[in-house]
């Protein structure tokens, strides 16, 4: 396996991006990246099945349109990482701003630490982990995909949630409209369990409990008077 190592200190950014697009399919290339100070866009729009370190604090939308590869934070992220992933994986060892994992498709991204406001927003398919807490209005319109969250949650949790589950093993401040408590089944321990081990982590699935939606935005209620 070929390793090629960038420094952002003497390093463009954008010739580190030109590098890791231009790699042919198929390659299994490791590419390390040192002193990225918070930059923004590191290794994102990848489609290939490269590994990626980035050795440092990563700005804005790290990793974001991921596809096939892997990207390890070893520090935190700012804004948006793996927004809009499609494939792969994308693991963040400290911390995550605002949005993270916002639209994700597919793949899966583990956050060690805590993670922002709006975690998941929009999910539509991808899985994430975090191993701390996450802020307000984490899954809101979070349409398919799962999101496991090991410490606790901040207001409207899962605001207007379609068929996308969480797993929350610690409280919530207040659930969002639409969202509901429901009983784990041992298809849920299961599915937890995996995604439990994808990310390192080894709480017992049983101390979580399901999230769903309650379906009562699916169809528009004439007589609610908007009071959901």
């Amino acid at each position: 396996m070929e390793r090629v190592t960038f420094d952002l200190a003497s390093t463009p950014l954008r010739e580190v991006n030109g590098y890791l697009h231009r790699l042919p399919g198929g390659d299994q290339s490791h590419v390390d990246v040192k002193n990225p100070d918070g930059a923004h866009n590191i290794a994102v729009g990848l489609d290939q099945p490269v590994t990626v370190e980035i050795h440092g604090h990563a700005g804005y939308y790290a990793g974001g349109m991921n596809k096939q590869a892997s990207v390890i934070v070893h520090g935190s992220a700012g804004t948006g990482v793996a927004e809009n992933m499609m494939s792969g994986k994308v693991h963040v060892k400290g911390f995550a701003s605002n949005g993270a994992g916002a639209t994700a498709h597919g793949g899966l991204l583990v956050i060690d630490g805590d993670a922002g406001l709006r975690c998941g927003i929009s999910l539509k398919g991808g899985d994430i982990v975090v191993g701390g807490s996450v802020g307000s209005f984490s899954a809101f319109m979070a349409q398919a995909g799962r999101m496991v969250i090991c410490g606790d949650a901040g207001d409207a949790l899962g605001d207007s949630l379609y068929e996308a589950v969480i797993y929350l093993r610690g409280e919530a401040k207040s659930l969002g409209a639409d969202a509901r408590f429901e009983p784990m089944t041992d298809a849920d321990l299961k599915t937890l369990g995996d995604l439990l081990a994808a990310a390192g982590m080894d709480h017992d699935p049983k101390s979580f409990k399901r999230i769903a939606s309650s379906r009562s935005l699916y169809h528009w209620n004439a007589d609610a008077n908007q009071e959901y």
